[in-house]
């Protein structure tokens, strides 16, 4: 397991040939009394996860990349650096490739879409210790050179669509982007003005769509988001649905398969 220590825009940054997973790294080095801000990348990874435990392998030429921070924000609050890192994200692509920059759209909670497909997804994981704050990990992947072929919601990658644009490039935007929108929010206070501009981006926002959350279906209309960042789905008998997680789909797309996502 090679690894080199560089820094991206001012963040000390660990950069691996091969990981299980990045979050993974960046969690088991908050334990042994790391602080961030921290980069952690690996070329490839072994035990990527995505939401709700569900797991792949990641090969080489996408992005793998996970950002510690220590004291990131109050823990009621962490929840929002989904909505942070997202329109960040967002940020750096289009900045890699401006000519695809008006096709990318955010698909809630915290996903990034070219073109209808999804490109770039995040697993935000946090804990509390007795030792100090609360520590986050925001682990973030990002197809840029291949996508998988069979997934849940339809996939897609950066070259696919013409980019040349590296990990390595996207990176180096990324960690500016992440840095300047974590300032933006201001560990909570900056909130409306993130929700404000993810919502300018959303994908689906005023249409029917499907939200499941492995346990129960239901179909409605995207309206917004509440002052947490939580999906509001107008249902068909008139009342208003507050939804705090699932997996959001467009009506014709079926929501029984596997995520598509390598996340970190």
């Amino acid at each position: 397991m090679n690894r080199e220590a560089t820094d991206l825009a001012g963040v000390r940054h660990i950069a691996h040939d091969t990981l299980g997973s990045t979050n993974a790294e960046a969690m088991a080095l908050a334990r042994a009394g790391e602080r961030g801000p921290l980069w952690i990348t690996a070329a490839r990874q072994s035990a990527g996860r995505g939401r709700l435990g569900r797991g792949w392998v990641s090969e080489p030429g996408n992005l793998y990349a996970s950002l510690l921070l220590s004291d990131a924000a109050p823990p009621d609050r962490a929840a929002e650096l989904s909505f942070v890192a997202a329109l960040a994200v967002r940020d750096a692509v289009a900045a890699a490739t401006p000519a695809l920059a008006p096709r990318l759209k955010l698909k809630w909670p915290n996903d990034l879409l070219l073109a209808g497909g999804k490109v770039a997804g995040i697993l935000i994981e946090g804990e509390t210790t007795r030792q100090g704050p609360a520590t986050v990990v925001i682990g973030i992947g990002v197809n840029c050179a291949s996508h998988p072929a069979q997934a849940a919601f339809p996939a897609t990658d950066l070259r696919a669509h013409g980019s040349e644009a590296s990990a390595q490039t996207l990176l180096a935007l990324l960690s500016a982007a992440l840095l300047a929108r974590i300032a933006q929010w201001d560990r909570g206070k900056g909130f409306s003005a993130i929700r404000r501009d993810w919502l300018a981006a959303a994908e689906g926002l005023g249409q029917a769509i499907r939200v499941s959350d492995r346990s129960r279906e239901r179909s409605g209309r995207f309206s917004g988001l509440d002052e947490r960042g939580r999906l509001l789905l107008d249902l068909p008998d008139g009342t208003r649905e507050v939804i705090s997680a699932g997996d959001v789909f467009p009506l014709t797309l079926r929501a029984d398969r596997h995520d598509p996502l390598p996340r970190s």
